[in-house]
């Protein structure tokens, strides 16, 4: 099949890849425009165009383009814009979403099911519309969560996707007769920086949550720290201190307590927490906060 594929970050890359070896005719990819790395530094492209590239494939950053590739059909994965109907009109899609819709709609659908507690997230294989992830379904698989970070979780669906969009396109059946969306809508909407912030008044569980998601942070002496892995602790701390605890440092929540595995102080890079504390040279409990307000 001629296709037009719509993608940018690391997750839509198995996608592309699949539908290459599956022989299928990628005729065009879209991707969002190259982005620069820093202030004054050289322009960097999405991980779907530089994939794309190296299979030797025509890529644009105008969606409008799709309209003049004479496809079949086009691929839509974590394109990161809407498609606007004008373009659906002309070119019917299809959406690989990270969720079991209609749960978790959205721009974040893996890192809401990590923060709501889901035991069982997915992938959804849609007709694309207009409107936001509302497309009758043609097929879908469920993962279990576990305590996969978000990172891992989405490497996962994003493989699981790719198979299954190609199980797809090659069963006619599959294409023609999709399902109507059924249960109760949830929507992921895109998270702020300050729900990445570990908050000492909330309950640890939904703190690991938070680690799992990656940038989780909290503000310690005035330093700003990402804790980059951590887990739940048996031991007791008061709710916003950190200590060394039998060789362990453990940050007190409102509940219980999260052992830091791994953390990056601000300007520095990842190092175990034990190393950090060691050269904090601190003798006793520091407090710490989720540094909303604070002058860093």
């Amino acid at each position: 099949m001629r296709l037009a594929f719509c993608g940018t970050p690391r997750a839509a890359v198995p996608t592309l890849e699949a539908l290459v070896a599956a022989g299928h005719e990628v005729a065009l990819v879209v991707t969002r425009p190259d982005k620069r790395r820093a202030r004054g530094g050289s322009l960097e492209p999405s991980a779907v165009k530089r994939a794309a590239l190296e299979h030797g494939l025509a890529v644009t950053s105008r969606l409008a383009d799709v309209l003049d590739a004479g496809v079949e059909r086009g691929v839509v994965v974590a394109y990161g814009a809407l498609v606007p109907a004008a373009v659906l009109a002309a070119v019917p899609m299809l959406n690989v979403h990270f969720s079991l819709l209609p749960r978790w709609r959205g721009a974040a659908p893996v890192e809401r099911a990590i923060l709501a507690g889901d035991s069982v997230t997915g992938v959804s294989v849609i007709t694309l519309e207009e409107t936001l992830d509302t497309g009758p379904v043609h097929a879908r698989a469920e993962v279990e969560v576990d305590e996969k970070d978000a990172l891992t979780l989405t490497d996962e669906l994003a493989v699981l996707g790719a198979r299954l969009l190609v199980e797809v396109l090659d069963d006619p059946a599959a294409l023609a007769h999709a399902r109507p969306q059924t249960g109760e809508a949830t929507y992921a909407k895109k998270l702020a920086t300050a729900e990445r912030a570990l908050d000492p008044s909330t309950a640890a569980l939904y703190a690991a949550r938070v680690v799992r998601l990656g940038g989780a942070h909290l503000v310690c002496a005035g330093q700003r720290v990402i804790v980059e892995r951590a887990a739940r602790s048996e031991r007791r701390l008061e709710a916003g201190t950190v200590a060394l605890v039998e060789g362990r440092v453990v940050v007190g929540f409102a509940d219980g307590a999260l052992e830091l595995d791994e953390v990056r102080p601000a300007g520095r890079g990842s190092m175990a927490a034990s190393a950090w504390w060691r050269g904090r040279r601190a003798q006793a409990a520091l407090t710490w906060s989720s540094g909303a307000g604070d002058p860093l």
